[in-house]
């Protein structure tokens, strides 16, 4: 059970979602595929990562949800710091993130509302409709809400994905 203490410095407002200071990470005994990686990313911003294979792009997001532990430096993330956070609170600072996968993972029999839906119903939110609305709207597909994502455009399931996250 969460504490009433720690529950309220998870829902309090923070102006930075993540920051790495001097990460570092690497696979088994080979070198570092990532180097004293310093980043910030501000509440409310929106980024995405580009760059050649091998570049550490999948191994900043496993580091960023928490999925991989650095070899070196310290991560925050809504201004806590989780560089050596216990196993069982990562379930509950990873369902503060939206992550959107190259396969989508979109789910075939939901529709593109009950699709965005999922996660806030997941953490028990009731009165999760008008930002479901809102989020489609925002990416363009307010008139495809009832659609299934096989009956979705690549474009238009990569959309929903990111309305999702």
């Amino acid at each position: 059970m969460v504490e009433p203490a720690r529950r309220a410095a998870e829902s309090a407002p923070v102006s930075e979602v993540a920051r790495l200071s001097g990460v570092s990470f690497g696979y088994g005994g080979a070198p570092g595929v990532l180097r004293d990686v310093n980043l910030s990313v501000p509440a409310g911003s929106f980024h995405f990562l580009t760059g050649p294979s091998g570049a550490g792009k999948t191994s900043l997001l496993r580091l960023l949800t928490l999925t991989a532990r650095p070899t070196q430096g310290r991560i925050r993330l809504f201004g806590q710091d989780v560089t050596e956070a216990p196993r069982r609170d990562l379930p509950a600072l990873r369902r503060r993130m939206g992550v959107v996968f190259q396969d989508f993972r979109l789910l075939d029999h939901l529709t593109a509302f009950d699709n965005v839906a999922l996660p806030l119903r997941l953490a028990g939110r009731q009165d999760y409709a008008a930002d479901v609305r809102e989020m489609l709207a925002w990416v363009g597909l307010t008139q495809r809400m009832e659609a299934y994502p096989p009956q979705l455009s690549g474009g238009e399931q990569q959309r929903l994905a990111i309305a999702r996250a």
